[in-house]
């Protein structure tokens, strides 16, 4: 049993946490390609892993995942065209999101974070949060926090990680970082010799529609994680965790 994730707890242990005012994290990511060397699941499972690491350190509560995203996009997720990447419309995700908000603040839940994984999930999780939040009401007491992980990446870390200069985030779908990361947190589900090794995708500053699939590397994989090991995860992760924990504790006034 693990004491931080709400699907471990029954509903009174959760009651009562919840009632002494547990911190709530929210994992959204997605179920979407990431190249042959990582899993489908890989945004869901590092932002609760993440959401994890940092809960212990706050006494705070861990929410199962919404595990299904918005629509990948080819500069940053490759595209639809992946088999096993199974995606939903904006307004559904800015439904669930809204529902999900509501639902934990009926079960008494006054500080929720909301923690992507996902890159192309921002902008609707951000109006799912909004919309509740305009259900709620101005004076309900509920404060949500809403972040993308990767942004705790410290750039001191990622000049270490990267000496030949950072290819930016969107680039790194599948790369460097996310099989780092996964191999801190479930090398069993990295496949090492499966990495390929060509070079970065190269796309216009524009986008077509219907997509240019050919833009695309055929793997997925938008930038090689050649070199990408469990020492370099160690190092992202201990940003990450470090930099929520900090975030949180300061906007939720918690005390060390």
């Amino acid at each position: 049993m693990n004491s931080v994730r709400m699907d471990n707890l029954s509903w009174l242990q959760y009651e009562q946490q919840v009632a002494a005012g547990a911190v709530v994290f929210l994992p959204i990511g997605a179920t979407e390609q990431h190249g042959p060397h990582l899993p489908l699941g890989t945004d869901a499972l590092l932002a609760s892993a993440i959401s994890e690491d940092v809960a212990a350190a706050v006494n705070g509560l861990v929410a199962p995942a919404l595990s299904y995203g918005y629509k990948s996009q080819p500069k940053c997720g490759g595209g639809q065209h992946f088999c096993g990447t199974t995606s939903v419309d904006g307004a559904t995700l800015i439904a669930m999101v809204r529902d999900a908000v509501r639902e934990f603040y009926r079960h008494g839940v006054r500080r929720l974070v909301l923690v992507i994984g996902h890159y192309e999930n921002q902008w609707f999780v951000t109006e799912g949060i909004d919309l509740a939040m305009r259900d709620i009401g101005p004076n309900a007491g509920l404060e949500v926090m809403r972040l993308e992980h990767w942004e705790f990446i410290k750039p001191q870390t990622l000049e270490r990680i990267f000496p030949d200069g950072f290819p930016g985030i969107a680039l790194e779908h599948a790369a460097v970082i996310e099989t780092s990361m996964m191999l801190h947190y479930f090398p069993h589900l990295v496949a090492l010799d499966k990495i390929p090794t060509h070079g970065p995708a190269q796309f216009p500053v524009y986008d077509m529609y219907p997509t240019r699939t050919e833009w695309v590397p055929e793997s997925g994989v938008l930038s090689s994680a050649m070199g990408a090991t469990a020492q370099k995860g160690a190092l992202l992760v201990g940003d990450v965790v470090q930099g929520i924990r900090e975030a949180v504790g300061r906007e939720f006034r918690l005390v060390a």
